[in-house]
């Protein structure tokens, strides 16, 4: 297998289904696992408890900070308040006190942005890694009217997108690769690219999308925009159709993108969310109002995925290992 996300056809058939047809069925699990859905949901009585995890394995720097914010992510794209995370740290032997000080100022600095508590977790050295290795849980909470999956689309809806295609990894090389773009793109850019840390939290954007009528939200982690749209549909049982020309790119991200020779749209995009609405350009305007760039990128359908370029259609694939780990400087 490839490095990255397992396959859906593999998961499914390994993990999800087995999962799904265990003979054991607690009536108060209220969402179950499914490709592409983030979240589980556990019901008590009216209220729900969301929880999903998720590990951070492409980038070595500022991995606590990313690690808060992404798990956050998915509780908000199911509608839900973060309230607390469990972090599991992994370090190689050999490891210094200052490589887990930094991890853990990262983890506090996103958590207060935030409004979360780090509850706990695991933390030690093991031989079985050879860099940092962050995984982690967290919970939050909602009701069941406010509650929304990613496999809710409906056929007919916009698909609207928030921020930037590749917004993560455009940090993630950023920071990983800065003394080998230095050279290559201009500093202005390199530093514009960096500071798109700043934008890798959804949480504001999935409150007003909530209000304003969205039935699925899904955030954008690996395979980019176009794994995300794929999951979303495929997880609502709908097919789509995307116009790669409405995707809004920074600039630092083409030029990124172009000197690693991969492609922005496949490029992992946490910060980024994809929702899908009835009436996308109402959401569009509420979001641009609150200073979240935003585009409606195309229709919820019946069956089929498409994607559209200058005119040309094309197929949708589902989703394959994320263009962070096909990097070539």
């Amino acid at each position: 297998m490839e490095i990255g996300k397992i396959p859906p056809e593999i998961l499914n058939r390994i993990v999800l289904n087995p999962i799904n047809n265990y003979n054991l069925k607690r009536n108060d699990v209220y969402l179950r696992p499914k490709t592409g859905e983030d979240c589980s949901a556990v019901t008590f009585g009216e209220e729900l408890c969301v929880l999903s995890a998720d590990p951070i394995t492409g980038a070595e720097q500022d991995i606590g900070y990313i690690a808060v914010h992404i798990n956050c992510n998915d509780i908000a794209s199911s509608g839900a308040e973060p309230v607390g995370i469990l972090l599991t740290i992994l370090l190689p032997e050999g490891s210094i006190e200052q490589t887990l000080s930094d991890i853990m100022s990262g983890a506090y600095e996103a958590a207060k942005e935030v409004g979360i508590e780090i509850l706990g977790g695991h933390t030690e050295v093991t031989n079985v890694v050879n860099k940092a290795v962050i995984s982690a849980a967290v919970i939050g909470r909602t009701d069941k009217n406010n509650f929304i999956a990613t496999g809710g689309a409906k056929v007919g809806q916009d698909v609207i997108m928030t921020k930037w295609a590749g917004l993560e990894g455009t940090v993630i090389i950023a920071k990983e690769y800065e003394q080998i773009l230095s050279d290559k793109i201009d500093s202005v850019l390199l530093h514009k690219a960096k500071s798109m840390r700043g934008f890798l939290s959804v949480i504001k954007e999935s409150r007003i999308a909530r209000k304003m009528g969205a039935t699925a939200m899904h955030d954008v982690t690996e395979g980019g925009i176009l794994g995300a749209v794929w999951e979303i549909a495929d997880c609502s049982g709908t097919g789509i159709t995307v116009e790669l020309d409405k995707i809004p790119v920074k600039e630092e991200t083409r030029a990124i993108c172009e000197m690693g020779h991969i492609s922005p749209y496949e490029l992992i995009s946490s910060g980024s969310m994809i929702i899908t609405a009835f009436d996308g350009q109402k959401i569009v305007e509420a979001l641009q109002k609150e200073g979240i760039e935003s585009a409606v990128i195309g229709k919820i359908t019946e069956k089929d995925k498409y994607v559209i370029q200058h005119g040309n259609i094309e197929q949708l694939n589902q989703p394959k290992s994320d263009a962070l780990y096909s990097i070539k400087f």
